[in-house]
């Protein structure tokens, strides 16, 4: 509640303040053999920061001690949620969840974003309150995928979320766009002069970007996409669409985005210092938003290699939900026979 009343105060004191250096304009990427910028290595877009802003913030741009204060605000979510698990508890009631991990296994960041030196509370730019522009049937076809299919309906492995089966992550990690969830934000670059690869840690995808070229047909829709791209100077610029429908909808903790088979992404890739790309994206999308929504990112470089994300399709858990699904179905029909009797 103090850092509640904390966040407030200070977002009503005054205007966002410069947090940081900028980039350096005069900045020169290492290149390519074929002189194009290089974008190779492991890069991670961990953090505080999420797509939507929140709704006690009412600025893009905010301060440094805003950006403490938010810190703080999600260091206390992830300790109240690390705590030891009761080994005495009771079983849980019919019909409530058993639980899941603790925050101890997650890893969403720890600071708020800073681009081009200013702290970012959101990554969208283009929205006057950084949330989502979503259509009537936009905010319809969220609402009953987060109540319906992806999480409720138990009729056959096909209909569970693509990321509980284990064909993409969840959040859109892989993209695109490509954006920062709970754990596992990181990403490894493989570049030639055409294709650039972008091997995502969740869920083990590698998302293949032809340089120049035209898009396969409709009938061949990808899980992340089909993606080409080209250089637009020193920046790598990528557009996808043909988005496999399985992966429509895109749910995580802190954001939940749809997109349409035929939606049309744009990214564009800066390399602007040693250690960090900016990454922006633009959403096309006019069944699901009443407005094409841009984002900016940025993604840093990590000095650690990407290990194993060792989940497969089929994911261990699965059986034993449809199971669980069935035995609730039989009861329910012994429990109707015995009521006719």
């Amino acid at each position: 509640m103090m850092l509640r009343a904390g966040l407030i105060a200070l977002m009503l004191a005054g205007p966002a303040a410069a947090a940081g250096e900028p980039w350096d304009p005069a900045y020169e990427p290492p290149r390519m053999a074929d002189g194009t910028p290089s974008l190779e290595g492991i890069w991670t877009n961990a953090s505080i920061t999420a797509l939507e802003r929140p709704d006690l913030v009412p600025t893009l741009e905010i301060n440094e001690q805003t950006a403490a204060i938010m810190a703080s605000f999600w260091q206390r979510i992830v300790d109240e949620g690390d705590q030891p698990t009761d080994p005495d508890a009771p079983a849980p009631e019919a019909g409530d969840g058993v639980g899941g991990y603790n925050t101890f296994w997650m890893d969403p960041g720890e600071r708020v974003a800073m681009i081009d030196g200013k702290y970012r509370s959101s990554w969208i730019v283009s929205t006057a309150d950084g949330k989502l522009p979503l259509t009537e049937k936009g905010v319809r076809l969220v609402r009953d995928r987060q109540g319906g299919t992806s999480f409720t309906n138990f009729d056959n492995p096909e209909v569970r979320s693509a990321g509980e089966r284990c064909t993409v992550g969840f959040g859109s990690t892989g993209g695109p766009p490509m954006l920062n969830v709970l754990y596992n934000n990181h990403y490894q670059f493989v570049q030639t002069p055409e294709t650039v690869a972008i091997r995502v840690e969740m869920n083990h995808n590698t998302r293949l970007i032809r340089i120049g070229g035209e898009f396969l047909p409709a009938s061949m829709p990808k899980w992340l996409g089909d993606s080409i791209g080209g250089w637009d100077g020193d920046t790598l610029v990528v557009r996808s669409t043909n988005f496999h429908a399985a992966n429509a909808f895109r749910p995580a903790i802190r954001h939940r985005i749809y997109l349409s088979p035929d939606a049309q992404v744009e990214e564009r890739f800066t390399r602007v210092a040693d250690d960090e790309i900016f990454y922006e994206f633009t959403v096309t999308d006019p069944e699901i938003y009443t407005e094409p929504w841009t984002g900016e990112m940025v993604l840093t470089r990590d000095d650690q290699p990407i290990y194993e994300y060792a989940c497969h399709e089929g994911n261990y858990s699965l059986p034993g939900i449809l199971a669980g699904a069935r035995r609730e179905e039989r009861e329910a029909a012994a429990a109707a026979g015995n009521s006719a009797e």
